[in-house]
């Protein structure tokens, strides 16, 4: 039996609509964005504006439940691509998982 692509991948790709807020590497001001899917390795990101390749991000979701922790992490850029409706579609490797030691009140 032939598995279909999706099924070879080593962890599943949850598909998510989740508000998001990150910061840029050397930055200052916060911005948000919506989570569209998250896997082990990566999510994807919608933003209103293009991100370089390689773009670094310390990005938190924060649930709307109380029962589910929030998530926090660096991402890297790997790739950013036009949607139809002007926003763009960012492409993140997870680089590393934060615990709640490694964020404070100012995170990200």
């Amino acid at each position: 039996m032939m598995l279909d692509y999706a099924e070879k991948r080593d962890f599943v790709r949850m598909e998510m609509d989740c508000p998001a807020r990150f910061r840029i590497s050397g930055q200052p001001q916060l911005a948000t964005g919506i989570v569209r899917n998250l896997s082990s390795s990566g999510l994807l990101l919608e933003f209103d504006q293009e991100l370089a390749t390689g773009t670094e991000l310390a990005l938190e979701i924060l649930p709307g439940k109380s029962i589910t922790p929030p998530f926090a992490a660096i991402l890297s850029v790997i790739r950013s691509s036009p949607m139809e409706h002007a926003n763009f579609s960012i492409a993140c490797a997870i680089e590393r998982i934060l615990g709640e030691k490694d964020t404070g009140p100012d995170f990200p």
